[in-house]
């Protein structure tokens, strides 16, 4: 669990760090790059914590979240210019993070006795909906609503996690399995620009 840890930290950082750059674009102050860092990197873990009456709240019950977020602000801050080239990096951790934060919050969903496909959908708002926050607080259409197989990727993480755990395999070999499904259709799906399909004419209109 030490690592599992340590990558939700990683995950943490480089979704604060995508807020930051987010909000530095849009001409926000520090305080407000502060806040959708924040609500970047522990906003889906929050809400998920809410809908499901989770006591204390993620990072209320962990400091190092909120260090981990002031520590991505003021590197953002302190060293814009130098981050940017390191995109790639970047993309790396918060793809890992996407895998992490989706498998902690269905497997939170689980320890609260959820049915395995409400839990499955807990861990999909906490990988996802950060960014969804993002986007919507600084006045753009959230990512996983117009582009890029996202949150479909943390559902088929989740749904091979669900899987493998009814086939009683070790919980941490579960885990390394459905992170690095996500993680590879993350890349995937970013690598050949995949998208799922979208609703346009009508099929059956040939006027």
């Amino acid at each position: 669990m030490e690592l599992i840890y340590t990558l939700d930290i990683l995950g943490t950082f480089a979704f604060a760090i995508s807020g930051a750059l987010v909000a530095s674009d849009k001409n926000f102050d520090l305080f407000g790059v502060l806040i959708i860092a924040f609500v970047t990197a522990v906003g889906g873990g929050m809400l998920r914590d809410v809908l499901i009456n989770a006591h204390p709240i993620n990072w209320i019950g962990d400091l190092n979240y909120l260090w981990t977020i002031l520590t991505a602000v003021f590197t953002t801050f302190l060293f814009k210019s130098k981050i940017l080239p390191l995109s790639k990096t970047l993309f790396l951790f918060d793809t890992i993070g996407l895998g992490v934060f989706t498998l902690l919050g269905l497997q939170k969903g689980l320890t609260y006795n959820l049915h395995p496909i409400i839990a499955l959908i807990m861990g999909m708002i906490s990988a996802v909906f950060g960014g969804v926050l993002r986007d919507i607080l600084t006045n753009k259409v959230p990512l996983i609503f117009e582009k890029e197989i996202y949150a479909s990727a943390c559902l088929a993480g989740g749904i091979v996690y669900l899987i493998l755990m009814y086939l009683k395999i070790q919980e941490n070999i579960v885990f390394v399995i459905a992170a690095t499904v996500i993680i590879i259709t993350r890349i995937i799906a970013v690598k050949f620009h995949l998208q799922l399909p979208k609703i346009k004419d009508n099929l059956f209109d040939k006027s």
